[in-house]
């Protein structure tokens, strides 16, 4: 009989247990419910090669966490500096009319901020590639001296110290823990995010708009001479290639720096023509201030290829003063102000943006 009533006791406490133990679990689940946030492709555009969302699922909780950490320029050495500092919303997240981006204790880096936009079609990082990931992406421009300036280790500490974040990372992970590895994926939900596709182009590509005669000729200008590299509808092939710039006064090597090959000397990504009208100045260095004079190196190059010249390039480049101006018409049916100015990827309150 006592032996029974063991059995008993013990089966009642197992059941109380497991009771307790699936209402906590129902608890949980019912505090940890993120919003599901579809990732769209585009119409007419590819899929991306790499799926930076398969192991990082896009929420509206990690993206909101995202766009915090994006903004905060406490995460800098000096406090000045966030990451749209060199990324600026109204220049499509380039730097806006600055050739060098400004980093922390009034110091400048040694190339021009690319825009960020359409990163998830991207494979490598950075004008020399260096980075292979979205997630790691940022860690370069955090802890670089000369741009963010700051540790990891320092950047967590000042994560820690605000309530606000506790939340946040406890309404997009499940718990408050606030690691280096959430910081990065909430970071790549905001910027994977940043997709520009609502062009002229885009409308007319869509059969919603039409060229102007000068974009309609303009466009037959692209394509038969810059649409080796900057290919539709993304306006780069994400490939480094040597365009005919010159060592500069920072001894930039561009990829070789990354591979150590002499044939990658002064190879650059191929930046997208997206926004270009925004993205002022131009190249790695940010030595040319204008479209214009872009086409107008472009035009010099190719007539006078030098040695290292990517062999795409070879082809001569002949436009006369009405057809440059067809293809600047064009490039600038590439501005999509409905990116610039869409709220949702913009700061809100409160912001620590002081650059």
């Amino acid at each position: 009989m006592l032996k029974l009533k063991v059995i008993i006791s013990f089966l009642l406490f197992a059941a109380v247990s497991l009771f307790i133990i699936a209402a906590g679990k129902k608890d949980r689940d019912d505090i940890y419910k993120t919003t599901p946030l579809e990732f769209k492709i585009p119409k007419g555009w590819p899929k991306p090669t790499v799926d930076f969302f398969k192991k990082n699922k896009l929420t509206e909780e990690g993206f909101l966490l995202g766009k915090k950490i994006f903004y905060d320029s406490r995460l800098s050495k000096d406090g000045e500096v966030s990451c749209a500092g060199c990324h600026q919303p109204f220049g499509a997240f380039a730097t806006f009319d600055h050739d060098l981006s400004h980093g922390v204790s009034n110091s400048f880096t040694t190339r021009n901020a690319p825009a960020l936009m359409n990163l998830a079609w991207m494979i490598d990082f950075h004008w020399d590639g260096g980075v292979n990931h979205l997630e790691i992406q940022p860690l370069g421009p955090l802890t670089a001296p000369n741009e963010m300036g700051i540790t990891l280790d320092s950047a967590l500490m000042i994560l820690k110290a605000d309530s606000a974040y506790y939340r946040m990372f406890n309404n997009a992970f499940g718990n408050p823990a606030i690691t280096s590895q959430r910081m990065l994926k909430a970071l790549a939900q905001f910027t994977g995010s940043l997709i520009t596709s609502n062009s002229k182009y885009d409308r007319v590509m869509n059969g919603l708009d039409t060229f102007s005669n000068f974009e309609k000729k303009g466009y037959v200008h692209f394509k038969n001479n810059c649409a080796s590299c900057h290919k539709e509808p993304l306006f780069t092939d994400n490939s480094f290639r040597n365009n005919g710039m010159l060592l500069n006064r920072f001894k930039d090597i561009g990829r070789q720096r990354i591979t150590a090959l002499s044939s990658d000397s002064l190879k650059f990504k191929v930046p997208s023509l997206r926004n270009i009208q925004l993205t002022f100045p131009y190249m790695h260095d940010g030595s040319i201030f204008s479209v214009p004079q872009v086409i107008d190196h472009y035009i010099a190059k190719t007539n006078a290829p030098q040695i290292g010249l990517d062999s795409v390039l070879r082809k001569p480049i002949v436009l006369n003063k009405l057809q440059k101006n067809e293809l600047i018409y064009f490039l600038y049916t590439l501005t999509d102000t409905v990116f610039t100015k869409n709220k949702r990827f913009a700061p809100d309150g409160p912001v620590y943006f002081k650059h």
